[in-house]
C-alpha cells in the first residue's frame, strides 16, 4: 500500500470520512482551514482557540496534518466545550501522486499543501486558510465578511508582505514577478475557491490561460531554482499576472513583527488595533518580542467559560507592560485595543446572532 501523502484521492477521502466529527449542522458555517506537521500541534490548537473564542456563527475546521498527530488533535479538540456548534475535520496531507516529492520539500514541509484545497475541498464554496501561528484578536465572521466585498473579478484577499518598502523584502531581493510594491503574504489567505476553480490564469508560460490544476506544477517547474518562500512566492507571481483577481486587506488583519519591530509601520493597528496576529519567526516560542509571546500564552491557558476580562485582559495587560523594553512594546496598546472592543462585544454579538 503506498503512504497516504502519495496514494491518490481515494486515501484521502477514506481518511476525511474516517476523521469526520460532527456534533451539529446548522445552516451556515464558515469554513478555516489549517495546515500542521511537525510540532505544529499546539500552535495549531491555539489558533482554533482564538477563533472559537470570539466568533459568533459556527465554524467548520478543515485540518491537514500528518497522520501521527491525528489522534492528538481528537483527544484536544473532542475536549472543547462546542456546545453543538463547531466542527472539526481531519485530512491527511495529500499531494498531487506523480510530483509529491517535489511539493513536500517545498519551503517547508506541509506548507505548499494550501495550494491545493480548492482542488481536495472541491464541495466548499469559500474559505479562510491561515497558518498555525495565527491568533484572532476580533470574530472570524469580521474576516469572512470580505467576501462579500469581492468585486466580479476577486478570487482571494490577501495583505502586503510589507508597508514599508526600504525594509521589504521582495522588492529588494526577490528574483520572480510578485504582486504590487512589496509583495503579499499569504499566512493569512481568504479564497472564493468557486472561482478559483472556474477561472483561467494568465501566465509567463503560454499564451493560453490555464486553469489552477494545470498552473501549478509549470509555475513551480520554472521558478524553483528562484523562489525562497515557496508556495508564498508561487501565489505572487500568479498575481502578478492576474492583479484584477486580489482584494488586499489593510495591514491588522495580518499583523506580523516587521510592523512593529523597526518602529511602527501599520497605521491602520495603530488608529484600530491589530485584528489578527501572525507570530512567524516563531516568535510566540522565544524571548525575542516578548508582546506576541505574551498574547500566545494568554490565549493558550485561557480555560473556556472563565470571564474574558479577568482571566485573559487583565493579566494579558500587566504582562504586556513588562514588555515596554521592546519596540512592540512600546505600543502595547495597539496589541489589545481590539482585543478589549472584540471581548466586550462577544456577548451582545452572539444574543443578536451577528
Amino acid at each position: 500500500m503506498l503512504p497516504s501523502d502519495v496514494c491518490g484521492m481515494n486515501c484521502f477521502w477514506e481518511a476525511a470520512f474516517r476523521y469526520n466529527f460532527m456534533k451539529n449542522q446548522p445552516a451556515e458555517r464558515m469554513h478555516l482551514a489549517v495546515v500542521a506537521c511537525g510540532e505544529r500541534l499546539e500552535e495549531t490548537v491555539t489558533m482554533l482557540r482564538s477563533a472559537i473564542i470570539f466568533s459568533v456563527k459556527p465554524l467548520q475546521f478543515h485540518i491537514f496534518a500528518e497522520e501521527q498527530l491525528h489522534s492528538r488533535f481528537r483527544v484536544t479538540l473532542d475536549g472543547f466545550p462546542y456546545q453543538g456548534k463547531h466542527n472539526y475535520t481531519l485530512y491527511p496531507i495529500t499531494f498531487p501522486t506523480e510530483s509529491a516529492t517535489e511539493w513536500k520539500k517545498l519551503f517547508k514541509p506541509c506548507a505548499s499543501q494550501r495550494l491545493f484545497l480548492p482542488l481536495i475541498l472541491r464541495d466548499v464554496d469559500s474559505l479562510l486558510y491561515v497558518d498555525t501561528d495565527i491568533l484572532f484578536l476580533r470574530p472570524v465572521d469580521d474576516i469572512w465578511s470580505f467576501l462579500k466585498k469581492f468585486n466580479s473579478t476577486q478570487i482571494a484577499a490577501m495583505a502586503p508582505e510589507h508597508e514599508e518598502p526600504r525594509i521589504g523584502w521582495y522588492n529588494r531581493f526577490a528574483r520572480h514577478p510578485y504582486y504590487g510594491k512589496t509583495g503579499i503574504n499569504s499566512g493569512v489567505m481568504l479564497m472564493n475557491m468557486t472561482r478559483i476553480r472556474r477561472k483561467y490564469f494568465k501566465n509567463d508560460m503560454t499564451t493560453a490561460r490555464l486553469q489552477w490544476e494545470e498552473i501549478l506544477m509549470p509555475l513551480l517547474k520554472k521558478y524553483k531554482l528562484n523562489i525562497t518562500w515557496g508556495d508564498q512566492d508561487l501565489l505572487n507571481i500568479i498575481f502578478f499576472h492576474n492583479p484584477e483577481s486580489l482584494f488586499v486587506f489593510p495591514c491588522q488583519w495580518n499583523y506580523r513583527p516587521d510592523h512593529c519591530i523597526y518602529g511602527s509601520n501599520c497605521k491602520e493597528a495603530e488608529e484600530e488595533g491589530i485584528f489578527i496576529l501572525h507570530g512567524n519567526r516563531g516568535v510566540y516560542h522565544d524571548d525575542k518580542q516578548p508582546t506576541f509571546r505574551a498574547i500566545y500564552e494568554a490565549i493558550k491557558n485561557y480555560s473556556f467559560g472563565k470571564d474574558l476580562v479577568r482571566s485573559l485582559l487583565q493579566p494579558l495587560e500587566l504582562e504586556l507592560q513588562r514588555t515596554m523594553h521592546t519596540y512592540c512594546g512600546r505600543i502595547y496598546e495597539v496589541f489589545i485595543k481590539q482585543l478589549t472592543k472584540s471581548i466586550g462585544d462577544v456577548g451582545i454579538r452572539r444574543s443578536k446572532g451577528s
